[in-house]
């Protein structure tokens, strides 16, 4: 008996540590598994601090604030990546299509480029009339049937940069109107004075009344037109005068693309930018209002006289 004994007591000894063994082994099998699941998932996100989450496989998300930022107004000055980043498209000359810049559109703020008319400034003067006819005038926009125009002193005309400008004109009595610029009055208008088309002064005041206090403010109207160019009558590949026609707000400047970039053209009296030598007449067109936005336009071939269409406008303040 107590050899029998002595020779069961190694196999039970022996089952013993096979099993401690076969537990390690499981143990650490599981253990491997977790750390598989844990850390190597490919689609593992971690965050690093700045609010943007990257992915372990490469791509990368946006992680959305906790609060909702407070989103800052586009300043009116143009930047070099809020506005010199133009994106144009190519179309024919009879249906071009225009394109704005990437600029983000301000609603409010001052307008940098604005000369003597600024917005949100009230104006002192008299209103006088006349007998606007078609409503053509200095502007040369040609004939219009919306005779609620205007024509300009010499001063705030500012060599046509009040050309197409909407203002909201206010009598004594508190009769409103609003008019579009488009003729110059001369020497004999002072500083402040608008002389209004009959029908226009007719709405303030009796035109028996023929001269009346008034106070007027520059407006950015709300429209449902776009812009659209003309090439001056005798224009060509080597002179031509380009003008703009129903924009929203008053235009500071017109440029053209030539090979060194864009090209500034000189405004004349009459309400066109003149590219004497040539230069630009025909290609891309770029367009800044006194908010300082621009608008690129393509495809506008030198048809002289011809008003064509683009599909842009400035934004309104």
């Amino acid at each position: 008996m107590e050899s029998s004994s002595q020779h069961r007591q190694p196999r039970k000894r022996h089952s013993v540590l096979v099993f401690a063994a076969v537990m390690v082994v499981v143990a650490f099998v599981g253990f491997l598994v977790m750390v598989f699941r844990t850390d190597f998932r490919p689609d593992r996100e971690t965050d690093d601090g700045r609010g943007r989450v990257t992915s372990v496989a490469g791509s990368e998300v946006t992680e959305s604030p906790s609060a909702t930022p407070t989103r800052k107004p586009s300043s009116a000055s143009p930047t070099a990546t809020a506005r010199a980043t133009t994106s144009t498209a190519t179309a024919s000359s009879a249906s071009p299509r225009p394109s704005a810049t990437s600029a983000p559109r301000a609603v409010s703020g001052a307008a940098p480029l604005a000369g003597r008319i600024k917005p949100d400034v009230t104006y002192d003067g008299v209103a006088t009339f006349y007998d606007a006819a078609d409503g053509n005038g200095a502007c040369l926009f040609g004939p219009t049937d919306n005779v609620m125009t205007a024509a300009m002193n010499t001063t705030d005309y500012e060599t046509s940069k009040a050309c197409g400008a909407y203002v909201r004109v206010r009598a004594a009595s508190g009769a409103t109107i609003t008019v579009r610029i488009t003729n110059l009055c001369p020497g004999e208008c002072a500083p402040g004075q608008l002389d209004l088309s009959a029908q226009a002064f007719a709405k303030l005041a009796d035109p028996v009344a023929g001269r009346i206090p008034i106070t007027w403010t520059l407006l950015s109207p709300d429209t449902s037109d776009t812009l659209s160019i003309r090439y001056k009558t005798g224009s060509s590949a080597y002179w031509c005068g380009i003008q703009v026609i129903g924009h929203r707000n008053p235009v500071a400047r017109l440029e053209v693309r030539t090979g060194s970039g864009w090209s500034q053209l000189p405004r004349t009296e009459y309400n066109y930018f003149l590219s004497e030598q040539g230069s630009g007449c025909g290609g891309a067109i770029r367009i800044t209002d006194i908010y300082g936005e621009q608008l690129t336009v393509d495809g506008i071939a030198v048809r002289p006289d011809v008003v064509q269409s683009t599909r842009v406008q400035f934004a309104q303040h």
